[in-house]
């Protein structure tokens, strides 16, 4: 394999890139058909059979005619290539003339003719140009790292790690609990009598202190 064979691959393809883009902003497929209409209705007439030793002329006396319609179908098929905003007219002219042809040039060409025009002048008539694409709008109702609303995170997702599965405790610093009555088995300290760690030996209750009460 010689080294200009990738070269020549990638140059390929990018032609037939280029032809596709050139293809897809045009009715192509209408001029082609228009155009190859006009084809047998201008050949047929000015055409000879031949059957063994004897000659059959297909023309007929209005031979002439025949070939301006195939001219201008031919014309109008390029027309809708290289100038895409007459498509409406040239679609209808198509059509027109190849309804013209049935008594003039052979029944259209034997029909052939015919029916390419009558259907690429249709397909001019309908063909419109795409729109580009439009950038679709940001979604609403989206929280936190593209989460919708009211939605918790699985506890595996690495989107949102830290969220714990459901039914799960979450490990981290202990929350002290309310405190209630006993501490290790003591009272605690907010529930102790008033008093109870005066030393002074004097009580709140009576006022008086504790060691002349009790002398």
């Amino acid at each position: 394999m010689s080294a200009e064979t990738p070269a020549a691959a990638g140059q390929f393809t990018r032609r037939r890139l280029q032809f596709r883009a050139w293809r897809g902003a045009r009715p192509f497929w209408a001029g082609l058909f228009v155009a190859l209409g006009g084809l047998p209705i201008a050949y047929f007439p000015y055409a000879n059979l031949q059957i063994g030793h004897l000659t059959l002329a297909m023309s007929t006396t209005a031979g002439a005619g025949s070939l301006i319609i195939g001219v201008l179908l031919v014309v109008l098929g390029i027309s809708l290539w290289f100038q895409k905003h007459v498509r409406v007219f040239a679609g209808v002219a198509a059509i027109l003339l190849a309804l013209v042809s049935i008594p003039v040039s052979n029944l259209g060409g034997f029909l052939i003719g015919f029916l390419f025009a009558l259907v690429g002048g249709a397909m001019a008539v309908s063909w419109v140009p795409g729109e580009p694409p439009q950038a679709e709008p940001p979604l609403e109702g989206k929280g936190t790292d593209d989460a919708p609303e009211g939605v918790v995170p699985a506890n595996d997702d690495p989107a949102f790690p830290g969220f714990p599965e459901p039914g799960t405790q979450a490990s981290g610093p202990a929350v002290p609990g309310p405190r209630g009555g006993l501490d290790d088995g003591e009272p605690s300290q907010a529930l102790t009598a008033p008093g109870a760690h005066d030393l002074s030996g004097t009580s709140p209750a009576n006022g008086a202190n504790g060691r002349h009460s009790a002398g």
